[in-house]
């Protein structure tokens, strides 16, 4: 089977804190507030449509100037926002003023705090894990140990340029799709804790591989993951609603804390709020499926 996964830079703390947090003179970009989005190549030009064409979120756009000419690029094409350098940063952080990382670091690490685990102790799981956004704020944690998982492979290629030292490992996998090679490699980690930040309720992470992920967290591990409020109104027919509502009334999910806030804003300037959720795991979510894919 072809390798889906490099070796990546090592991480410690003093390569950490020199790649990310450090002043800058090369053409980079950096940032040293509680939401960091660390050191990033400056990112082209881009503009957004007008504030009154409202557009849904899984269907917004920008234009991206290349060279003399604007290309328009929709949000959710991330294989190719992710092939230009410094543009997720631009788009979604500096333009329109994305939280998430920060938040779910905030909630994650208060709760940490108040049941007495010490950060030192946790195995992450990033899924969704993009350019490494998440695993910055968890390094500034001192998790000592992030996997990131994404199923496109140009979101691997953007975290090893854009942050080297964020991941110990990084796998290019579809999480239903897993044959028993990849998931005994997965398990062998030994995950204590799992993110997914900005990736659920569009399709982009469907149920069956958040319930998959799960399954990779040891028994009692920590979830934290955010998603759109208005999938969480009582009455929504969506497919992750239905898995988390029937998990946290079953108890396989005991929800320590939940915080709606702005995720960022929307391209007419509108916010866009979500669910920041802190779990722990109490059970297994395929059940709670449709119909499970089995491990080939």
């Amino acid at each position: 089977m072809p390798s889906k996964e490099a070796p990546l830079s090592p991480r410690t703390d003093n390569n950490r804190q020199n790649s990310r947090l450090e002043q800058r003179s090369d053409g980079t970009e950096s940032s040293n507030s509680a939401g960091s989005v660390g050191p990033v190549p400056k990112a082209p030009l881009i503009a957004l449509p007008e504030p009154d064409l409202q557009l849904s979120q899984d269907s917004e756009w920008c234009l991206v100037k290349r060279g003399t000419e604007w290309r328009q690029i929709r949000f959710h094409d991330y294989h190719e926002i992710y092939k230009i350098p410094g543009l997720y940063e631009k788009i979604f952080y500096r333009v329109l003023k994305c939280d998430s990382p920060a938040e779910i670091r905030l909630q994650l690490q208060a709760e940490l705090e108040k049941h007495g685990v010490d950060p030192l102790t946790m195995r992450a799981l990033d899924v969704g894990a993009g350019n490494g956004m998440v695993a910055e704020q968890l390094t500034q944690m001192k998790i000592p140990f992030i996997v990131g998982i994404d199923i496109i492979p140009e979101a691997r290629s953007a975290a090893l340029r854009d942050r080297p030292t964020a991941y110990d490992h990084y796998y290019v996998l579809d999480l239903t799709d897993l044959d028993t090679q990849e998931n005994e490699q997965l398990q062998e980690h030994r995950f204590n804790c799992m993110t997914c930040v900005a990736a659920l309720g569009f399709g982009d992470i469907p149920a069956a591989a958040f319930s998959q992920a799960v399954a990779l967290v040891e028994p009692a591990g920590w979830l934290a993951f955010n998603i759109k409020a208005e999938f969480l109104k009582k009455g929504e027919k969506s497919e992750f609603s239905n898995l988390i509502s029937r998990a946290v009334e079953s108890g396989a999910i005991e929800i320590l804390s939940q915080r709606r806030y702005v995720h960022r804003l929307a391209t007419d300037g509108q916010p866009l709020e979500y669910v920041a959720i802190i779990a722990r795991k109490r059970g297994e979510l395929s059940e709670f499926l449709p119909s499970a894919k089995p491990v080939r």
